[in-house]
C-alpha cells in the first residue's frame, strides 16, 4: 500500500450548505459542476479530504448576508481564522511528520470567496453601514468586484504556514480556471 494522500479543502467543497444563500443559482452552476467533477475524481483516487472550518458560518451562521473580503479584513476576523486554523495546522504537521505513510498535497480554497479565495476574492470598500436607509443600495452592490488577491482566511493560512516553516501548495476551485484545482489529482 502506498502513501495516503491528504488534501485540506475549504469547508464548502464538501458542504455547500455552509455557503451564503445564492438567489441566482445559475451563477453558481459552473462552480458546482467543477466541484462535483473534482470530488468524483478525488474520492476514487483515495485522496483523503480534510475539511477546513468555515469562518463565516462559525461567526454568522446560515442566515448571514453576503460579504466582501474588505469587511472581514480586520483583527477580529483574522484572529477568529487563526483560532480555527491552529488545530488544522497541528494535524497537517502530524501528517508531514510521518512521510513514509502520508503525502500532504496541500490546501484547496474557493476563488471568489471573501474568506477562502486563493487567487481571487470579492472586494469593495463601499460595503459598510446600514443599507436600509441608503438612498440607492443597489449602487453599493454595484461597487463589488473580483480582485486578484487572497481571501482573509487564506491570507491567515499563508502567514501561519510561513510561521511554521511549511511550504505547501494552495490552489483555488474556480470555474474559469478548472485546471488549478484539478492539478491536485492524477491524470
Amino acid at each position: 500500500m502506498g502513501k495516503q494522500k491528504i488534501l485540506f479543502v475549504a469547508h464548502c467543497i464538501l458542504n455547500i450548505s455552509s455557503k451564503v444563500v445564492m438567489w441566482d443559482y445559475d451563477d453558481m452552476a459552473a462552480e458546482e459542476a467543477l466541484r462535483q467533477k473534482f470530488l468524483m475524481k478525488a474520492i476514487p483516487q483515495g485522496i483523503q479530504l480534510v475539511q477546513l472550518p468555515c469562518p463565516e458560518f462559525t461567526l454568522y451562521g446560515p442566515r448571514r448576508w453576503g460579504h466582501v473580503s474588505d469587511q472581514f479584513d480586520n483583527v477580529f476576523f483574522r484572529n477568529h481564522c487563526r483560532k480555527l486554523l491552529e488545530p488544522i495546522l497541528d494535524q497537517c504537521e502530524e501528517y508531514l511528520a510521518t512521510p513514509e505513510r502520508y503525502e500532504v498535497l496541500g490546501f484547496a480554497g474557493i476563488d471568489g470567496s471573501p474568506s477562502c479565495g486563493v487567487d481571487y476574492t470579492g472586494s469593495s470598500r463601499e460595503y459598510y453601514g446600514s443599507l436600509g436607509g441608503h438612498p440607492d443600495p443597489m449602487s453599493v452592490y454595484a461597487t463589488g468586484e473580483l480582485v486578484s488577491r487572497n481571501g482573509v482566511m487564506i491570507s491567515v493560512l499563508r502567514d501561519m504556514l510561513e510561521e511554521r516553516g511549511l511550504e505547501l501548495p494552495i490552489k483555488g476551485l474556480f470555474a474559469a480556471e478548472p485546471e488549478k484545482i484539478m492539478s491536485f489529482l492524477e491524470d
